[in-house]
């Protein structure tokens, strides 16, 4: 791999963290959502062996994802059934759909066991970067580096704009999708200023505004993980036959309400419920 893109190192050491604490393991089924090459290469430097990569790119094609199946997606609409594969993943793919949340959300639906996202942190920092123009707020940059043919939102040449989440945002989407357990989530932050993007541009005056600011910006961000403009999440799937939300039951292996628990601690009514 001669380019090695931003996200790589970043993303192995994710999978290796998850590896060492056995959350996941090189046995097990992975699909990959919006996958490519660094996919290939990283899942494959750690053993996994049963992979699906998956992209709404249509110059993409099996030969080149060999010995992992290749499969043609839309992160927004899967076409998998629920606990499909042990791991999903996604890196740097959620930011490219019209829905970035429609796309977690079909993500985590066809995880059994965790689902993994990298993507861009919305912090303060991070907003006074993209109001410097030191950091792109639509990815033109990507639709001109694929010759403005793809590259943008659902691999279009319209540049997409790039959503950038926090903790608070993710875990108020998977709760809202899967009221069942306490949600189980994995956060994972790095600092890595975006010196290859601007190179690629025409000007100079952001990329010497960031050469500048980068000792301040490495402090900041090494005592204020949040900061970092690198950001990952791994969630994992609850075990509904231990975490399941005290007033809900499992009935034929679904959650049901739990009656008797409401029963003892609330009065019924007709009345509809307060938005």
């Amino acid at each position: 791999m001669d380019y090695i893109p931003p996200y790589f190192g970043f993303y192995g050491r994710i999978i290796k963290d998850l590896l060492t604490r056995g959350i996941v393991k090189p046995e097990m089924s992975v699909l990959v959502v919006c996958g490519g090459e660094t996919d290939k290469e990283i899942l494959q430097r750690l053993g996994f062996i049963d992979v699906t990569i998956s992209n709404l790119d249509s110059r993409m094609t099996e030969n080149e994802f060999a010995p992992y199946k290749w499969s043609y997606q839309d992160a927004e609409a899967l076409s998998f059934q629920d606990n499909s594969f042990d791991l999903v993943v996604v890196c740097a793919g959620l930011h490219h759909c019209h829905s970035p949340h429609r796309a977690l959300l079909e993500i985590y639906r066809v995880a059994r066991r965790c689902a993994v996202a990298l993507e861009a942190r919305d912090g303060f920092l991070s907003r006074i970067a993209v109001r410097l123009g030191v950091v792109d707020e639509y990815e033109i940059t990507a639709v001109a580096g694929n010759n403005l043919g793809f590259g943008g939102v659902r691999n279009t040449s319209i540049p997409n704009y790039i959503y950038r989440w926090t903790e608070r945002e993710v875990t108020k989407t998977i709760v809202s999708f899967a009221p069942y357990a306490p949600p189980k989530i994995l956060w994972f932050h790095e600092f890595k200023p975006p010196f290859v993007v601007l190179r690629a541009r025409k000007t100079l005056r952001a990329l010497l505004l960031l050469y500048a600011a980068y000792p301040v910006l490495w402090l900041i961000t090494r005592v204020f993980k949040s900061q970092c403009n690198f950001f990952g999440f791994a969630i994992c799937k609850p075990d509904l036959e231990h975490d399941l939300f005290r007033w809900l039951k499992l009935t034929a292996g679904k959650p049901t309400i739990n009656r008797e628990w409401v029963d003892q601690r609330f009065s019924r009514t007709g009345g509809q419920s307060e938005a």
